[in-house]
């Protein structure tokens, strides 16, 4: 009986030795073999199996992003083209009622003193107006008849009125076209724009004709 005893204690014993030193009989560490005494030993699972991959989840496509409608846009009306102002016709000398001026060569001017308006003239044509002037007031009066020009200042102070007469074309002794009001009448001078009275001073030369007609 003590004989049985101790065998079973030593199978024991080996069984406990087998189990805690893994493997002796030349495995694959961690792979199953067979242990002293020919017991069969199984390898503890894998601690990281596939199935525990959590999978990704597929986006699920926003409402937001169907496929936009397409504008409609109007089409952009055509700018008219923008008129051209009719050229102004071209100044008659049949207009003009001075014939010494429009028989004169050179440049000569004409002014018409009921219809307040003047011209130049050159070798019979209109090269500049009709544009407006006003003439001397009443017991001023611009005298009428055939003259010519006798000087020419450009910045001419009246001494007499004390008045500024820039561009004068004198034609008589005091008398002159310069740059002054188109709504006062003077005191015999012919009053012109400062445009206008540019232009005389400019093309009217010492000794040209000037014809003032009532």
């Amino acid at each position: 009986m003590k004989k049985f005893l101790v065998g079973v204690t030593a199978l024991a014993t080996a069984l406990v030795l087998t189990a805690c030193s893994g493997n002796t009989g030349g495995g694959s560490p961690g792979g199953g073999g067979v242990a002293q005494g020919g017991t069969t030993t199984t390898s503890a699972p894998s601690s990281s199996p596939a199935s525990s991959t959590t999978p990704t989840p597929t986006p699920t496509p926003s409402s937001s992003s169907s496929t936009p409608k397409p504008t409609s846009s109007k089409p952009k009306p055509t700018p008219k083209p923008t008129p051209k102002p009719a050229p102004k016709p071209a100044a008659n000398a049949a207009d003009v009622p001075c014939k010494a001026a429009l028989a004169s060569p050179g440049v000569s001017a004409c002014v018409d003193l009921s219809a307040l308006k003047t011209w130049l003239l050159q070798d019979g044509k209109v090269i500049y107006g009709p544009v407006k002037q006003l003439p001397g007031k009443k017991g001023y009066a611009t005298p009428t008849g055939v003259f010519h020009v006798s000087a020419k200042v450009k910045n001419y102070h009246s001494k007499q009125f004390d008045a500024p007469m820039p561009n004068s074309v004198f034609f008589l002794p005091g008398i002159a076209f310069h740059t002054g009001s188109l709504s006062v009448y003077s005191h015999g001078c012919i009053h012109l724009s400062a445009a206008a009275s540019q232009k005389y001073f400019t093309l009217l030369q010492k000794g040209g004709v000037v014809q003032v007609v009532p």
